[in-house]
């Protein structure tokens, strides 16, 4: 029967990290740990320099094949110990007999599992990178860019959309500051035998160690058990799911002002784009909403990580089953989702006639802070000035005319205001503070912090 695969993230939504969490790659990094492991013996005068160069020689994909390493795990059911037969068969002049000498199984799994996930967080932090990058773009164009603030879901004061990017481009940011410093976290492997006391290796496990690891680029865990500790891991996959949920929140936004009562900024919609089957006229923000379900999917897999870190005594195998999943899942959806909002970023299109007719839409409702603030400049108490402008806003909603004409029905404020200055006050464009220098001062710091 021809195989057909299950999960999505074979398909619909793999994406070029994927690569890194294939069968392939996986014998690879376990191959590579291998080779190490031969070497730093040899070094240590533990097993001949020949054997050691053999056993480099043929840990590659070019010797040992994966259709191998599965027909010997059918028979014995244990993958890791097949590589090692598959290996050790391709080995010549009697080199195969040294294959994985002294070692447990994760000391490979788990220093292979470190270099995977250096990587896969190196490729993350690249499209990040450029996400942040068009971020960039979009705030420089927008920092003059005008709208209404929302609070609660009610209009509050006005803000610039350069501020709204600005303030998710931040957050970005810090993401990838957490990216190398969890980099530096979980690039730790061990080759410390059962139970991690090393006296498989005759007295040189902690010089063997450090050699393997300094060929590998990795640092060595200075005490472990079986195993290299889940709380590493953890990290990771809370990591992913973090970026997945400042995603998801930016998406949500988008969503939201793509509402068609709102139409503030829209998903870019290609022309032949279909937005529902039946209705010919939906412009729907499909990526928006594709990125808000697969962001549930990321964080959900913060549980059975964090779980993984309580295993019995010196070890279980009850992670092991479930990092199969995890660590593939939540770096491929994470890739697709930061690069369907790269795409979204790439054409993401403005409405200015509906952004300025929302900055009004409350007739001057939305400048009353500032009118409050002005009476106390001209001798009225600040809460005096609150609660005569809380009076006028709810007159001038019920009887759905301009906050300016139910103030100059208030003898307070005809007597501090005239008509012009009033009219002046709100205009929605002279309030929103140091938006524009806040904005400038990010970009810098933006700039500065990532090399732009």
């Amino acid at each position: 029967m021809k195989h057909e695969f299950v999960h999505p993230i074979e398909t619909r939504y793999r994406s070029k990290i994927a690569e890194l969490f294939t069968e392939e790659r996986k014998l690879e990094f376990w191959l590579k740990v291998e080779a190490a492991l031969a070497r730093a013996h040899a070094e240590l005068g533990s097993i001949p320099m020949e054997a050691a160069k053999e056993i480099e020689r043929k840990a590659n994909l070019n010797h040992v094949k994966l259709d191998r390493v599965k027909e010997i795990d059918k028979q014995i059911h244990h993958d890791l110990m097949a590589m090692v037969k598959a290996l050790a068969e391709q080995c010549e002049n009697d080199a195969g007999r040294y294959v994985h000498l002294g070692a447990t199984s994760y000391d490979i799994e788990d220093t292979a599992l470190a270099i995977q996930l250096r990587e896969a967080l190196s490729s993350i932090k690249e499209s990040l990178l450029e996400l942040l990058n068009k971020l960039m773009d979009i705030i420089k164009r927008t920092k003059k860019l005008i709208c209404i603030g929302r609070t609660h879901g009610q209009h509050a004061i006005p803000t610039t959309y350069g501020m709204r990017f600005g303030v998710w481009a931040y957050e970005i940011s810090r993401h990838l500051l957490r990216i190398d410093q969890t980099i530096k976290r979980i690039s730790f492997g061990k080759m410390s035998g059962a139970v991690g006391t090393m006296a498989s290796f005759a007295g040189k496990g902690p010089r063997l160690q450090e050699k393997v690891m300094k060929l590998l680029n990795l640092n060595q865990a200075l005490i472990s058990n079986q195993i290299i500790q889940r709380d590493r891991h953890a990290e990771v996959i809370f990591l992913t799911s973090l970026i997945a949920q400042t995603l998801a929140k930016m998406a949500r936004e988008i969503r939201i002002l793509q509402r068609t009562e709102i139409s503030e900024m829209f998903e870019p919609f290609k022309k032949s784009q279909v937005g529902s089957s039946t209705m010919p006229h939906k412009r729907n923000p499909h990526k928006s909403e594709r990125i808000c379900s697969l962001a549930r999917i990321i964080k959900s897999n913060v549980i059975p990580a964090l779980d993984n870190i309580i295993l019995e005594d010196e070890r279980d195998l009850t992670n092991s089953a479930g990092e199969r999943i995890l660590f593939a899942e939540n770096f491929v959806l994470l890739d697709f989702i930061i690069c369907e909002m790269i795409s979204i970023m790439n054409g993401v299109e403005f409405n200015e006639r509906k952004i300025e007719d929302n900055l009004n839409l409350t007739r001057g409702a939305c400048l009353a802070e500032k009118i409050m603030i002005e009476l106390v400049n001209k001798g009225i108490g600040r809460q005096e000035g609150h609660e005569i402008l809380r009076i006028a806003a709810i007159r001038a909603r019920e009887r759905n005319i301009d906050l300016k004409e139910t103030l100059l029905d208030n003898k307070e404020i005809k007597d501090r205001f005239s008509e012009k200055e009033l009219e002046e006050l709100l205009n929605p464009h002279n309030y929103i503070g140091n938006a524009i220098e806040i904005v400038e001062n990010l970009i810098m710091y933006l700039n500065k912090t990532h090399g732009f």
